[in-house]
């Protein structure tokens, strides 16, 4: 290799050799004042290149090659181009971030630096019909700490974007790191308004605002299919929401939604009462939210550290909102399994009708809340402690082999009774309340109130926490009401191993254990990677 001025080439030999063996040209790294060269499919941008000027050039099946390490500043477009191919931007040491693996900021030095100008602007976002863009190792950020920014990615748009013809398409952001700073107001790490979107093995953080909702990832103007797949998503609002403001698009939902293997997380440094508080009081709302959302499935993500702020706590919220989501707002056919709950002040809310004056037809149909394991602790996060709040009109909600290890009641009803309701095979304590409708009291009246025909059975309830004598009288036939957690017959109790024992008088012979399958969830650990 020879060296002239500040770019690195190859020599011709080198480079016919890596023609004829693998189909790669590589080009001069490009200078301000030259633009990048293109010999074939690889464009390399040496730190004081123009990124903007080296994505309009870009033809599809191109590489822009990025210096790790060095900053890219401005305000970046992704505009239209022919072609299927994948036009990628990439750091020059994206080779050294494991395919598949999540990244971390400890990772800096691998990144390369995309960075807004002193501006509200996104870093990067999308022109109307934009596709396949893929980004790999690339950190996105602000320049300065103190501006206040609304999205630091935009992919897709909320107002002129009323046509799904408009919609950007085919766009991948894998290994890559989007943040604030720890005194920054930002709104949005990704605003995923498009269809045939990735975000994958990437790290977002400190996403946070004061007096409105903030999203790690946010969509609600763009259809679909949506892949969040391993990535680390720190949010204060909803770490994660589909809906919650109008579709400009005519009668969107947005649909078939897959969300694997991802951890959400809020600091306790953002909660007020908590001894590591860092000052700032950030508006905080829950883990994961719902408003118009259909094929959905949840699978396999850890969910940590939720409590009451500017709302009540719960860490999952179902709520199909024609109210703020659009006329067409509704929820369908959602799965929520293999999942872990951790620290929170309440687990989940489903609710099949929005408020008057909407329209009062059931929204909320087909939801399964299979195989999770929730630890909920209401006096500590300031909540009720509730395992599940199922609410007005819902229909085919289903409650399977969850373990929930909660303060409040099993389940809290009001408002209109919910349809085909299914409550089987879990594990959870009684406490006071147990199965609780208002105005109808425990168990049995509940049920033919709020969950008339519901199928309740096969269910491990503790009569643990002043939970009453005659627990057994109040259930239908069929579940189990051991008087402690010890009786159950779990491995280790006190340290968190919830499988049953062999001789655990509530394994189910020839059939699947009550409970949660905890050989299906992900590992639990202090570590956040």
């Amino acid at each position: 290799m020879r060296t002239i001025g500040n770019a690195s080439i190859l020599s011709v030999s080198l480079v016919a050799l890596l023609i004829a063996g693998a189909g790669i040209a590589l080009v001069q790294r490009a200078r301000r004042a030259t633009p990048p060269q293109r010999n074939g499919s690889i464009l390399r941008l040496d730190r004081n290149g123009d990124l903007q000027d080296a994505i309009d050039q870009a033809k599809p099946g191109d590489t822009i090659v990025l210096e790790a390490g060095a900053a890219y500043t401005g305000n970046f477009t992704l505009p239209v181009k022919s072609g299927s191919d994948f036009i990628t931007i990439q750091s020059s040491r994206a080779s050294e971030l494991p395919e598949g693996a999540r990244v971390s900021p400890s990772q800096s030095a691998l990144f390369a630096k995309v960075q807004s100008a002193t501006n509200a602007e996104p870093v990067l976002k999308t022109k109307p019909g934009a596709h396949h863009y893929k980004f790999v190792g690339i950190e996105f950020s602000t320049t300065d700490a103190n501006v206040k920014v609304f999205d630091l990615i935009r992919l897709g748009d909320w107002k002129s974007q009323t046509s799904i013809e408009s919609v950007p398409h085919h766009l991948i952001i894998d290994r890559s790191y989007i943040h604030g700073f720890n005194t920054q107001e930002v709104q949005r790490g990704i605003a995923l308004n498009s269809a045939e979107t990735s975000i994958i093995n990437s790290y977002i953080s400190e996403i946070h605002g004061k007096g409105y909702d903030t999203q790690a990832i946010c969509g609600w103007n763009g259809p679909g299919p949506f892949k969040i797949i391993n990535n680390y998503l720190e949010g204060a609002g909803e770490n994660v929401m589909f809906g919650g403001a109008p579709a400009a698009i005519p009668n969107l939902v947005p649909t078939d939604i897959e969300i694997r293997n991802n951890y959400f997380y809020k600091p306790l440094s953002w909660y007020t009462k908590d001894p590591s508080y860092g000052g700032i009081h950030w508006t905080v709302k829950n883990l994961f939210e719902l408003k118009n959302a259909r094929k959905v499935i949840v699978d396999g993500n850890i969910f940590e550290n939720n409590w009451t702020d500017a709302q009540a706590g719960r860490a999952i919220v179902f709520t199909p909102r024609p109210s703020d989501s659009g006329s067409a707002a509704l929820i369908e056919d959602v799965i929520f399994q293999n999942n872990i709950i951790k620290n929170v002040g309440s687990g989940i809310l489903i609710l099949g009708i929005d408020d008057p004056p909407q329209p009062q037809d059931v929204r909320l149909k087909r939801v399964q809340v299979l195989n999770n394991l929730w630890l909920i602790d209401g006096p500590s996060n300031g909540s009720n402690g509730a395992f599940a709040t199922v609410i007005k009109g819902t229909e085919a909600v289903t409650i399977e082999h969850n373990t929930a290890f909660q303060t409040g009641t099993i389940v809290l009803a009001d408002y209109d009774p919910n349809q085909r309701f299914i409550y089987r095979n879990n594990i959870s304590r009684h406490n006071e309340y147990g199965i609780f409708g208002s105005g109808t009291g425990i168990g049995k009246p509940a049920l033919a109130k709020y969950f008339p025909g519901s199928v309740i059975t096969g269910n491990v309830i503790v009569k643990e926490v002043n939970a009453p004598d005659n627990a057994e009288s109040l259930y239908p036939a069929g579940n189990f009401f051991p008087e402690s957690m010890q009786a159950v017959g779990f491995v280790d109790f006190a340290r968190g191993n919830y499988r049953l024992r062999p001789n655990s008088r509530f394994r189910a012979a020839g059939r699947v254990d009550p409970g949660a399958n905890l050989d299906k969830l992900p590992k639990l650990s202090s570590d956040k990677q």
